[in-house]
């Protein structure tokens, strides 16, 4: 590896490409890849990226990127908007809320990122440090076949983006969906179904699987309707990318699809569940039921009944034995009686959940359902408490105690103390956290069991780690306000970061130079023609000039 040399550059914060910028995201994988990007389109032009909220006084401007599912969260990024505004700082807000409310007193004289526009992001910024206001909050568009025009999947998916676990890479395949649940605030900012093409997708896949990623997890509103607006099918694109991932080197690495509603994804369950058996995929379904009724379901307008939603789960279960069903269920939508919330409860008692998110219902304005009567509080809280105490009164994994489980080690636990790996069914497993465990996958035995996670035991001689080839970052790169050169032309190792994010510069931007040979040639030729003197010459000197310059390339 080639030593750096350190040229000390004269900074302005308020210069574009030498400011700090601070980005929170929340939500879910969908908003967390679009806040990937945008750290790393900053990141690429030079920008000193600030992801720790502890941090964020350093910085010189705040992208909030918001998520608008549930009020709490939106009503969290409202308050980080005037927290930001009171200590000074230039704001960008970005993500579902401003796009779903784009006319919203708070941010209206804010500079406004729509959830398809967040390649734009190094513009806005910049033009927010000189003092404007920037809106871009249109859909993208992209050109099919026949030359029609089509809503996209977003922005492309090989621009440069800053992976906060340096193992694990967020890949969007689709925006919007095709549903019109009368609960929900994401339709109006994610908008229709948008899917990204095949190609674009399992590119991206050999791209990051060429940077050492081991889990790639496939993001959208609904996974099951990818493809339907471009002729191809969620099956389709899940087997190009397992085929892809068969053909790479890297043998460890894993793919975990994300969320589904029911409609979509019964139609391919038989397809469905052979991918999610293959060995390099988790056994590992997020299928939202929401209620036990098909009433219920009828007034939230989820397209399916009851029967479809136990269809799929139990077809899974029996042609993939052990699988994860993760689920969501609300309690207290507006026209739940007691019966209905008694066909819930059912659901949960027979399926007892390992994974499950449990909500009491949440009026979001413009949404049909805010129109409803609520419940009284009261009814809902019980509701959610019954709920919930199921839930908490059975284990999932006591049959696995001291059974041996084959693990990815990925991530590192939320205190700080453990690293987190996972079994084909995406079981959280802790192991200790020792540095050459990181980006392992390795044997455990299962020492102890918990209701969240299984603690293992290292088979230290099962332990293996894959090197895989780094892309490449270009020579020239901007760390932390100081120009950082290369001695050779590449440095075949990521660019990591302190907070252990790492840089992936995405497509690599190739500059074809001009053969030698050409403007020689263009000089003959010109000697030759009957312009006027001065016009020849200042042709000839131009093509010298263009020589030189060319041959010292």
């Amino acid at each position: 590896m080639k030593k750096f040399k350190e040229r000390k550059v004269e900074t302005n914060p308020l210069l574009p490409g030498q400011a700090t910028v601070f980005v929170k995201t929340w939500g879910c994988g969908h908003n967390n890849s679009d806040g990937e990007y945008m750290a790393g389109l900053l990141a690429a032009e030079g920008y000193n990226i600030v992801l720790e909220h502890d941090k964020a006084k350093e910085a010189d401007v705040w992208v909030l990127n918001s998520c608008t599912v549930k009020g709490p969260s939106q009503q969290t990024f409202s308050n980080d908007i005037q927290k930001g505004i009171d200590q000074g700082k230039k704001i960008v807000v970005a993500g579902c809320v401003p796009q779903a409310s784009p006319n919203d007193e708070q941010w209206k004289h804010i500079s406004t990122i729509g959830v398809q526009q967040i390649d734009k992001v190094v513009s806005v910024v910049e033009e927010t440090l000189r003092g404007n206001t920037v809106r871009m909050l249109r859909d993208a568009k992209t050109v099919d076949e026949e030359g029609k025009k089509r809503k996209a999947g977003g922005a492309p998916l090989d621009l440069p983006k800053v992976r906060r676990n340096p193992f694990i890479e967020i890949i969007p395949i689709n925006t919007g969906c095709l549903n019109q649940c009368t609960y929900c605030k994401t339709k109006h900012a994610r908008g229709d179904l948008g899917s990204y093409s095949m190609e674009e997708i399992i590119e991206r896949v050999k791209t990051v699987l060429d940077e050492g990623v081991l889990e790639i997890w496939l993001t959208s509103e609904d996974l099951g309707a990818y493809g339907k607006d471009i002729g191809v099918s969620i099956v389709d694109l899940l087997w190009g990318i397992v085929k892809q991932m068969e053909a790479h080197s890297s043998k460890n690495a894993r793919l975990r699809v994300g969320m589904t509603n029911p409609p979509y994804i019964l139609e391919h369950v038989d397809e469905m569940a052979k991918i999610l058996a293959h060995p390099r995929v988790y056994s590992f379904l997020h299928i939202p039921v929401q209620s036990g009724s098909s009433k219920v379901l009828t007034d939230m307008r989820r397209l399916y009944v009851i029967e479809d939603f136990e269809q799929l789960v139990d077809t899974l279960k029996a042609k993939v034995p052990g699988i994860t069903i993760a689920t969501d269920i609300i309690c207290g939508f507006p026209t739940e009686g007691e019966e209905d919330f008694e066909g819930t409860m059912r659901i949960l008692k027979k399926y007892n959940f390992s994974v499950m998110h449990i909500s009491q219902f949440y009026p979001r304005p413009g949404t049909p359902a805010a129109r409803m009567k609520r419940l009284d509080t009261k009814i809902v809280k019980n509701r959610s408490k019954r709920a919930t105490q199921h839930f908490d009164s059975y284990t999932s994994y006591d049959h696995l105690l001291h059974t041996t489980q084959k693990i990815l080690v990925t991530e590192v636990s939320s205190d700080g103390q453990h690293y987190v790996g996972h079994n084909k069914y995406y079981h959280q497993i802790l192991v200790p956290k020792e540095e050459h465990l990181m980006g392992s996958s390795c044997q455990v035995k299962i020492i102890k069991v918990g209701k969240w996670h299984m603690v293992g035991q290292v088979i230290q001689s099962t332990v293996e780690r894959e090197t895989v080839l780094q892309k490449r970052v270009p020579k020239l790169v901007r760390v932390q306000r100081k120009v950082v050169v290369m001695d050779d032309e590449f440095h075949e190792e990521t660019l990591g970061r302190p907070d252990g994010a790492v840089l992936s510069m995405g497509k690599p931007i190739i500059h074809k130079s001009v053969p030698w040979f050409i403007l020689p040639s263009i000089a003959i030729a010109i000697s030759f023609t009957s312009l006027p003197s001065t016009l020849k010459g200042i042709v000839l000197l131009l093509c010298l000039l263009g020589h030189y310059v060319t041959k010292q390339s």
